[in-house]
């Protein structure tokens, strides 16, 4: 049976996954569960060379160096403890993505496009980690610089389940989750193992039977159908599309959560059904909580978020959904994709501040 092809998020990553990434993470688990079992004070450096070679073997040793230099260069800017130096260098490293020629010097690297996408995913989400780690180092007194060292860097930044595509997790969150020891139960472990695929492989043939009987990107890459549809049909086909980007993302997010569940971490929750959101700021909260959190912790709260004026709200959030669309490649729809996604929840906690007015709950 013919398939939709015309994700390509889907595509990519599920082949990648058969090629090489499932395997790998296979071989993390059994470093993992190795060093749980039998050297838990060193598992952290374990799993740290274990992804180095995993990233040095999938992206070769000048996608490895790019990494670790991004890696340095973050943490030496960190030694300033300035939040806005390490912002500026984050963005400033985030836009050599974005430099043709520095674009074209990457491609040729390596024989195939999806091979350079791959380097370009994976650098994206790694500016994340460094600077959550960097802003982490400048936030914190010197008694707790021996946590914040730059071992300790690399192995949050090379922990290879969230390596390629997220989902993203704060460095305070990590470090202290990957500290605490806990009794190893290899048989719980294995329950947990098992019952996690089942559900993963029932959302990966959800996934497949959307594709192969629905196609709902085609049907949106050709204007046609699209222009002769009547406005019950375009609501169902965008019902459509996000209810796979949730199925999709239920399975991307599913395979390294269930990695940190047998590490001994806590991921952050899988998302929502987006049937059960009616919101913009649910939508934000509870579909990627890894980088709401990183959004909220980072750059929100720190600009004065809900706690300061009217005006500084707006600003605060403006520049949340500001970063949020550069980061996502800064291309002219994401603005507008941004813009509106902040409208929508500025208008939201407007009318929440005009209903929680007693005069309006007395009346209501």
């Amino acid at each position: 049976m013919l398939q939709d092809t015309m994700d390509f998020e889907w595509s990519y990553w599920i082949e990648w996954g058969r090629e090489r990434i499932l395997w790998l993470l296979a071989g993390h688990l059994l470093v993992s569960q190795v060093s749980r079992l039998l050297m838990e004070k060193y598992k952290p450096w374990c799993l740290m060379a274990y992804g180095m070679a995993a990233c040095w073997s999938l992206l070769g040793i000048k996608g490895f160096a790019v990494i670790l230099l991004h890696a340095i260069i973050s943490f030496a800017v960190a030694q300033f403890q300035l939040s806005l130096l390490t912002w500026l260098c984050s963005l400033i490293l985030l836009s050599t993505l974005r430099i043709p020629a520095v674009e074209e010097a990457k491609r040729k690297w390596y024989d195939t496009e999806n091979e350079y996408y791959l380097l370009l995913f994976t650098v994206s989400v790694r500016c994340l980690f460094c600077t959550s780690f960097s802003l982490e180092y400048c936030w914190h007194g010197p008694a707790q610089k021996s946590s914040h060292s730059f071992l300790w860097m690399l192995a949050y930044v090379f922990y290879y389940p969230m390596f390629h595509n997220g989902p993203l997790m704060n460095f305070d969150e990590f470090s202290e989750q990957m500290r605490r020891r806990e009794a190893f139960s290899l048989k719980t472990n294995l329950s947990i193992l098992i019952v996690g695929i089942i559900r993963i492989f029932f959302w990966w043939c959800l996934a497949e039977l959307m594709i192969h009987l629905m196609y709902i990107h085609a049907l949106y890459s050709s204007a046609p159908p699209l222009e002769a549809a009547s406005y019950w049909a375009l609501g169902g086909l965008a019902l459509a599309q996000v209810l796979f980007f949730y199925v999709k993302y239920l399975v991307l997010y599913g395979v390294p959560a269930l990695l940190l569940q047998m590490d001994g971490l806590k991921p952050p929750a899988l998302p929502c059904c987006v049937s059960l959101m009616h919101s913009f700021t649910k939508m934000w909260r509870s579909f990627d909580v890894g980088l709401h959190r990183f959004l909220v912790r980072y750059i929100y709260v720190p600009m004065g978020g809900s706690q300061s004026s009217l005006l500084g709200t707006l600003f605060s959030t403006a520049f949340t959904f500001a970063f949020v669309s550069y980061w996502h490649g800064g291309q002219s729809y994401l603005w507008y994709w941004g813009a509106l996604n902040w409208l929508g929840v500025i208008v939201e906690n407007s009318i929440t501040r005009l209903l929680s007015i007693s005069l309006n709950q007395d009346l209501i």
